[in-house]
């Protein structure tokens, strides 16, 4: 008896609806992700066991970089632009609607008041250079007795957002006093609850 032979046929799958979902992930995640600004202050986080996640929105990030100069940023471009015009209008700067727009668009910033104006109305790559040289970094010394530009700053954005959260990252090499200080700052304004970002330590460093 003969064998029974079974005719060979070429399997072929349609990848068209593979392609049509991995279209539309992919959208979906660009339209969702936050993308990360590039801050031209870079600093190295000391390591902790601590796993509390620090919110992705409505953060008021406080950096402090191994020199203790202060600087800050925030993830929502909207709030920002509020956040000038208010301190452009309490802090009397002059600033101009191009120069806010400036700001607004700014991954972080650390001047003092009295230099703001100069800064916006610098090109990028001298902001740039501004930002990470020896006079940068916000004032955290009070003015006449009132608050330091600091407190203004802070003061300003939960005008603006009443929800939004403070955290603090600085450098593993930034002396204790200067972020003890700047906490000091804080707790006077009655913020005593903010994030500390820290590296997560792994097994071998723990």
């Amino acid at each position: 008896m003969g064998k029974l032979q079974i005719k060979k046929q070429d399997v072929w799958i349609d990848m068209t609806p593979m392609s049509d979902v991995m279209v539309l992930l992919l959208t979906f995640f660009m339209l969702t992700s936050t993308f990360v600004k590039n801050e031209p202050v870079k600093v190295n986080q000391p390591s902790s066991i601590s796993e509390i996640k620090v919110p992705e929105k409505n953060v008021l990030n406080i950096t402090v970089d191994k020199t203790g100069k202060v600087f800050m940023s925030m993830d929502n471009q909207n709030d920002m632009l509020s956040l000038i015009q208010g301190m452009n209008e309490t802090a009397s700067l002059g600033l101009t609607t191009k120069e806010m727009k400036k700001f607004q668009a700014d991954p972080m910033w650390g001047v003092p008041l009295s230099s703001l104006k100069g800064y916006l109305g610098l090109p990028q790559q001298e902001m740039t250079k501004v930002i990470t040289g020896a006079e940068a970094g916000i004032p955290l010394d009070s003015i006449n007795g009132g608050k330091s530009e600091f407190q203004q700053w802070i003061s300003e954005a939960l005008k603006v957002n009443e929800d939004v959260k403070l955290a603090i990252k600085s450098d593993s090499d930034t002396p204790y006093k200067n972020v003890k200080k700047l906490m000091s700052e804080l707790q006077s304004m009655n913020q005593n609850r903010y994030y500390l970002i820290t590296s997560l330590k792994t097994g071998e460093d723990k």
